[in-house]
């Protein structure tokens, strides 16, 4: 299970609004100073998003909680991110280069056009999964526990 602290936003049922940080983990590896990586993050800074997660624990606006989610998860939506618009792309381009002697055409153009068809086709694919995904409960992270700090004081200041 991969954690992560967030800030609970507002709830809406069995669901939380959380706001997490971005951050890399660029503080803790040796070649900072000569990592693309590294650049980018100093450049573009953390940024904050709200994200919809799950709550079982009943954590309210204001609490601080550790979020988790499955690794397997995490490994699933990585490989639809990258993976299928490239082999689509890739698929594309060597059918385009299989083609063109048949089309009588040049083969780098024809793979080009078919390979950015591909790479369109895996884009296509990717959001319609995305859509599926967004409102499947498993690929939401859910909060595991609200942190100690959040839960010795309530809201109206009374231990809890």
């Amino acid at each position: 299970m991969i954690e992560e602290t967030a800030h609970v936003l507002r709830t809406e049922g069995d669901y939380a609004w959380v706001e997490t940080q971005r951050r890399s983990s660029c503080g803790s590896c040796a070649a900072k100073k000569g990592c693309g990586t590294g650049a980018l993050s100093q450049v573009l800074g953390a940024r904050v998003q709200a994200i919809k997660v799950r709550n079982p624990v009943a954590a309210r606006a204001g609490d601080e909680v550790i979020l988790g989610i499955e690794e397997q998860t995490l490994i699933k939506g990585s490989l639809a991110v990258y993976l299928v618009p490239l082999l689509s792309m890739m698929a594309g381009g060597l059918l385009g280069q299989w083609l063109a002697p048949q089309w009588l055409m040049n083969p780098d153009t024809l793979a080009l056009i078919f390979g950015m068809t591909g790479l369109g086709a895996g884009l296509w694919w990717l959001t319609r999964f995305n859509r599926r995904a967004s409102g499947d409960p498993r690929f939401m992270a859910e909060i595991l526990r609200v942190t100690p700090v959040a839960i010795t004081i309530d809201r109206l200041g009374h231990k809890s």
